[in-house]
């Protein structure tokens, strides 16, 4: 039996590509198919569920007044998004090895823009929880991200093509927090209705933004640089049953220690970010008395340092991978994420409302860096289970979320800025073991500056 055509002829591409026609240079202004049609279409669907996930919390001192939410209540709420996100993410890694990303991030996206809708019709603090355990799945479409760019760009710069990809959509967070108190006052001001009203009206805006890229990524998407993932499964059905392929590299990637330890220290740079995006227009809010629209502003500029601080995270990653091998990307994490850690800890100590907008922006521009530098790891654990490994990595992402929220920002008697710096500690306290347990094996695994990437790939 013949191939698929697609997969028998190597079609031309404007990129330079490698032997697995994954593009060797990354060019983000550029619309070229496949490889950067696909990179931009992932980050703008990804951009839409953070978006979406993170229009509620810039809302929140509206919400709380109207649904009588206490404290207690939006602490539960913060968490029950992250939740959703965690099983959801740990699905998502193995259906896009089933599916490919492209079918799993438009569907997800139009499975959940029902949810974020449907926060206009919330009476309660019950159905306001559900509804941010629903919305909060939305988030699993990062693996589908993190996957298809893994599948279309080569080593050598699939570090810098998942920070930017990651980083230009995790900016939908920042969005979300300048965009939502604008939408809510014009909404309020222009058609003079009531608080109560307006801020429902509000969410039309995201759940139909998310609509619309998923729509788009299913017209014009690509799984693969030589065709999609309909195609590719032919072929394998020709090599073995395919439902045993999906246990093995299920399997494969569970019994991968890396992939765990990759998700831990994602908990702890990531899921802090998600924390911090989650409490800080609250917080800015309510420690410094300023009003609504500043204090969302405020927190937009955390959001928004995606725009370079992740993509930077990754060029440093394939910068320290090409001159000192997975050494390099290793100990540049630790480092990044170290220093995260102390100025998370910094921005609870600061009093002013000055010093506290400069330390977080400076602590923003370093756990975006340490999440980018994350995922300029994870595509050499494991080729074989790419899926699952990214998978796991970002579900440790969204747990850590749920643990500093759970125990730090969940209506304890502790305040906000001492809670913060506690979760600063505990960022500081998971770089410890992760790098105890990465080094012994990794850290001996050194290349040259003109070394293929496959001398270090950690393969299984």
């Amino acid at each position: 039996m013949e191939d698929p055509p697609s997969l028998r002829k190597p079609r031309p591409f404007s990129l330079p590509v490698d032997a697995d026609d994954k593009a060797t240079e990354f060019r983000p202004f550029s619309l070229s198919p496949p490889h950067m049609r696909a990179f931009h279409l992932a980050w703008l669907s990804l951009f839409a569920c953070f978006f979406s996930t993170f229009s509620i919390p810039p809302l929140i001192p509206i919400i709380r007044e109207d649904l009588k939410l206490t404290q207690a209540d939006i602490g539960a709420a913060g968490i029950a998004s992250f939740v959703g996100s965690i099983f959801s993410r740990l699905a998502m890694g193995p259906i896009c090895d089933l599916v490919g990303p492209r079918i799993a991030s438009a569907i997800l996206s139009l499975i959940t823009a029902p949810a974020i809708l449907a926060t206009s019709l919330v009476t309660s603090a019950k159905s306001f929880i559900l509804i941010r355990f629903l919305v909060g799945f939305s988030l699993a479409n990062f693996v589908a991200n993190q996957f298809w760019m893994s599948s279309m760009f080569s080593g050598c710069v699939v570090g810098v093509a998942n920070g930017v990809a990651a980083g230009w959509a995790n900016m939908g967070a920042g969005v979300a927090q300048l965009a939502m108190p604008i939408i809510y006052t014009a909404i309020y001001n222009n058609l003079h209705v009531p608080n109560s009203t307006a801020w429902r009206v509000a969410f039309i805006v995201p759940s139909l933004f998310q609509v619309v890229t998923a729509i788009l990524v299913l017209i014009y998407g690509q799984d693969l640089p030589d065709g999609n993932y309909r195609d590719y499964s032919k072929k394998k059905r020709m090599l073995l049953d395919s439902k045993e392929k999906f246990i093995d590299i299920l399997f494969n990637g569970l019994k991968n220690y890396r992939g765990w330890m990759l998700a831990l220290t994602y908990g702890f740079c990531f899921g802090v970010e998600l924390t911090t995006d989650n409490i800080i227009a609250e917080y800015f809010y309510d420690r410094f008395d300023v009003d609504i629209e500043v204090a969302g502003t405020i927190a937009a500029m955390f959001g928004m340092a995606n725009l370079f601080s992740r993509p930077m995270g990754g060029v440093v990653s394939d910068a320290m991978g090409r001159r000192f091998g997975m050494r390099g990307r290793l100990w540049g994490l630790w480092a990044v994420h170290l220093l995260a850690g102390l100025l998370c800890v910094l921005l609870g100590r600061v009093e002013s409302l000055e010093g506290s907008i400069v330390v977080m922006c400076l602590f923003s521009v370093f756990v975006q860096a340490a999440s980018g530098l994350t995922f300029g790891v994870v595509p050499f654990v494991s080729k074989r289970s790419l899926g699952v490994i990214s998978g796991m990595t970002g579900s440790g992402g969204t747990m850590g979320a749920v643990v500093t929220q759970l125990l730090l920002f969940s209506g304890s008697e502790i305040s906000t800025q001492t809670s913060i710096s506690l979760m600063g500690l505990m960022m500081i306290v998971f770089t410890i073991p992760t790098a105890l347990i990465y080094f012994p094996q990794w850290g001996g695994m050194l290349c040259g500056p003109n070394s293929a990437h496959e001398h270090y790939h950690l393969l299984q």
